[in-house]
């Protein structure tokens, strides 16, 4: 799947209110503690061990059992793959035993901060989801070998923390729903894939520090300027900044930017689009684009931006 293609895969997702459990929610289950029979239904997946002359089974299964607690996990050594979403969880300490651990999902539990938490331990970690838990910062995660880190419908404020030294492979940043007001504070070199939409972001900030970025999520946001878009943004794609609050066209100044790379520009949903020739405004600082919306640029449309140029550039020149 190409990088351009990206709204359409994201489709069925970006419309979706994040779902939440409510504070005020009355479901009443039964909390319980992980047992060697609850772990032994849940595994599969029978593979060989680091040795090579032994077998053990690498999958484990946890998910909505009512769990409040794992401790009985930490003797599965060689699991690579846990899924303990949907349960009531606050410690994930019992994991740090799991050195082999490869992928790990969380959602729906109730883990309030990454202090104290085993991920220093997890150093072969390359995929972790989090989602709608309670965290409310990232200070104490740390990830050598995570490729993608979601953390969709949290709490998250501010984005500290993250930089190359703790994430040196991360590519893939998911903090869709959170409350974060600024795009500062991400300092990954490597990252290609950032989704950031239904936030409450106000500035762009700190962007040329991505410089191998192709994929940037902003929808629903609360965006009435694209200043902070940055020429070290060598490889962007993909920008979606639907649902925002672009109103002029002088916002549009700061595409230019990402000109070069640029092939797909999502505006939907912003006051701006309700001019009649939005598209051709935006093709004068970005002549290279493929594709606005859900629409390809026409020939005709394109034909139409160059000349615009040009009666631009010529203006200028004729100005004293």
């Amino acid at each position: 799947m190409s990088d351009v293609d990206e709204d359409a895969y994201l489709s069925d997702v970006e419309g979706q209110e994040e779902t939440r459990r409510g504070e005020d929610e009355e479901v009443q289950i039964q909390v319980c503690h992980l047992t060697q029979e609850t772990i032994s239904q849940g595994l599969s997946l029978l593979c060989r061990t680091g040795n090579g002359l032994g077998h053990a089974f690498v999958k484990l299964d946890l998910k909505d059992k009512g769990l409040n607690d794992i401790v009985a996990i930490s003797s599965f050594i060689h699991i690579r793959f846990v899924d303990v979403s949907n349960n009531h969880l606050t410690d994930l300490s019992p994991l740090a035993s799991l050195t082999q651990l490869l992928w790990l999902k969380v959602d729906n539990n109730a883990v309030a901060c990454f202090k104290g938490q085993p991920f220093a331990q997890l150093t072969y970690l390359q995929w972790l989801s989090m989602a709608v838990n309670q965290l409310t910062e990232l200070d104490g995660l740390t990830g050598p070998a995570l490729e993608s880190l979601i953390l969709t419908g949290n709490s998250i404020k501010k984005l500290n923390g993250l930089h190359s030294g703790f994430f040196a492979n991360l590519v893939v940043l998911e903090l869709r729903g959170n409350q974060l007001e600024t795009t500062d504070g991400i300092n990954l070199p490597s990252l290609k894939r950032l989704y950031l939409a239904q936030n409450s972001i106000k500035r762009l900030e700190g962007l040329e520090k991505l410089e191998r970025l192709t994929t940037l999520h902003l929808r629903d946001n609360q965006l009435n300027s694209l200043d902070g878009l940055s020429s070290n943004m060598k490889c962007l794609q993909y920008l979606n900044i639907r649902g925002n609050a672009i109103l002029d066209e002088n916002a549009l100044q700061w595409l230019a930017h990402v000109s070069k790379t640029l092939r797909a520009l999502i505006l939907s949903d912003n006051p701006l689009v309700e001019a009649t020739d939005y598209r051709i405004s935006v093709l004068i600082h970005v002549p290279q684009l493929e594709r606005i919306d859900k629409d390809p640029v026409s020939p005709e449309e394109r034909t139409e931006a160059q000349l615009r140029i040009k009666e631009l550039r010529e203006e200028e020149i004729s100005e004293p």
